[in-house]
């Protein structure tokens, strides 16, 4: 596990001779060994800007795949100050792209040919804690989904996925990954018309 610090029993190597190492053989397990002194480092960063445990553990874990493709790429002088650069800067790409999901979100409630049932309008969202009864009244619906609808409507809205990458990923059929968002948006309009939501 990454989240464990080994115990060396040869001299330490410094982390620029590690970084060559990792450079010219390509070796993942130098990579983990750098990245395992400054676990903890990263960890907290993603915690910081996360404020979630869950969520901060998994940005440590992806923060370390992007550092495959990403140590070649750059002239490293301080691993340490590097690496926090990068923790930060993917905590607040990460903040970013949730804020974005759920405009999306947001446009696509708004959008009338969702609720093509009926043509009543989405309540004007102009007042800030308007906005914010709508965010917490998706939340709120969206966690009232079953985990089939639930998990497709975020991977589609929230991660940008397609069909066929939400298929792969829950290992059911294309048509099952439409039916489930078909019906998981329907449920959410019910949902939200049952919170007074939209005018009447």
């Amino acid at each position: 596990m990454l989240f464990r610090s080994r115990v060396r029993e040869h001299p330490v190597a410094q982390d620029e001779e590690l970084l060559s190492e990792f450079r010219s053989g390509g070796d993942l397990k130098i990579l983990g060994e750098l990245y395992s002194r400054y676990i903890h480092l990263v960890y907290g960063v993603c915690l910081k800007y996360l404020k979630n445990n869950e969520e901060a553990k998994d940005a440590v874990m992806q923060i370390f795949e992007k550092l495959i493709t990403e140590v070649p790429r750059h002239d490293i002088v301080s691993f340490r100050s590097w690496l926090h650069v990068v923790a930060k800067n993917f905590c607040l790409m990460q903040i970013r792209s949730d804020r974005s999901a759920k405009e999306k979100l947001n446009d696509w409630l708004n959008d009338p040919r969702v609720f093509m049932e009926n043509e009543a309008a989405l309540h004007p969202l102009d007042e800030e804690d308007e906005q914010l009864s709508l965010n917490e009244a998706i939340e709120d619906c969206i966690k009232r989904l079953n985990e089939e609808q639930r998990s497709c409507i975020r991977q589609f809205y929230y991660n940008d996925r397609c069909y066929h990458e939400i298929s792969a990923d829950l290992g059911i059929d294309e048509k099952k990954v439409k039916s489930h968002l078909q019906n998981g948006k329907r449920n959410l309009k019910i949902c939200l018309e049952s919170k007074n939501v939209r005018k009447e």
